[in-house]
């Protein structure tokens, strides 16, 4: 069995058991956005891989008409790509909209799920929390879930849940996340909540030299709370992050790699069948693993 299979398997088995078990053999009809991005790409495969899934539709700015089976490399499935995301989801019925665009269209694109009442399960990061607080708002009002991933991979979910943990212990850290070059936001998502929930466990501090100064203004990165993040951006790179704790006479470093897109993807799943089970906005994969 390849490690694949086995992540894929697992996550059956969570999606299977407890809140949000599937209690029908009814497939649950998905439209992906942002479906030519890189992200959209792996979703597609992904999708059609689980039997409890079935792709209904793509859209894109680009490629208008080309056969979502051609993305995946596979025989057509008479399936094409739309621009047109409100026309998509009332004639195909969908029930959960992916959503892998920008921080430009994804707004637009949540409420015009939010108003047809499809759920929605969102990778795309660049939401505030003005943004979320009014999407919850007409979430619970139609009745349907929102589930907003910083991270979709699970190895990045236990990174986080760690550090948040280290904090308790070594107060004193720093963040490095590191990203293909073509990311528009910095910080990353990821890093985001990494510092919220390190934020929870010991409060703010304020950290380093009271006489620190940047001979290079923003060397010493961003600022959350006391906590300082720094942002890398190089081709050759997919997803990585590294969370140093420092303490007396020791560090404590918390690292994960995403080599590839398909690391996403087994939490992808998960959300997609247990988003429909929730009401309002719901923000991390953490939420939907069971302890």
């Amino acid at each position: 069995m390849t490690d694949s299979q086995q992540a894929y398997d697992n996550i059956f088995e969570l999606k299977n058991r407890g809140v949000g078990r599937i209690m029908s053999n009814d497939k649950l009809r998905v439209a992906v956005t942002g479906v030519l991005g890189k992200m959209g790409q792996e979703a597609v495969r992904a999708i059609l891989r689980d039997e409890g899934l079935e792709l209904v539709g793509g859209v894109d700015i680009r490629g208008q008409g080309t056969d979502l089976g051609l993305l995946t490399g596979s025989s057509a499935l008479g399936k094409k790509v739309t621009a047109d995301l409100a026309k998509l989801l009332e004639e195909s019925g969908a029930q959960v909209m992916v959503d892998f665009t920008n921080p430009q269209a994804v707004r637009k694109n949540i409420y015009t799920a939010l108003e047809k009442k499809v759920h929605a399960v969102v990778g795309t990061t660049g939401l505030t929390e003005e943004d979320l607080s009014a999407i919850d708002k007409l979430a619970q009002e139609q009745k349907v879930g929102v589930f907003v991933a910083p991270n979709f991979a699970l190895g990045a979910v236990l990174m986080m849940k760690f550090a948040r943990e280290a904090a308790r212990y070594f107060p004193h850290v720093e963040i490095i996340e590191m990203h293909h070059d073509q990311k528009m936001d910095a910080p990353s998502g990821t890093a985001l909540r990494t510092a919220e929930l390190i934020l929870q466990s010991r409060g703010e501090l304020v950290q380093g030299s009271p006489h620190e100064f940047e001979k290079i203004g923003g060397v010493r990165g961003g600022e959350y709370h006391g906590i300082r993040l720094h942002s890398v951006r190089l081709p050759g790179l997919v997803a990585h992050q590294e969370v140093i704790f420092g303490g007396l006479g020791q560090t404590l470093t918390i690292r994960h790699d995403s080599i590839n897109r398909e690391s996403f993807m087994p939490g992808l799943i998960l959300a997609i069948h247990k988003v429909i089970h929730l009401k309002g906005v719901v923000v991390g994969l953490e939420h939907l693993l069971e302890v």
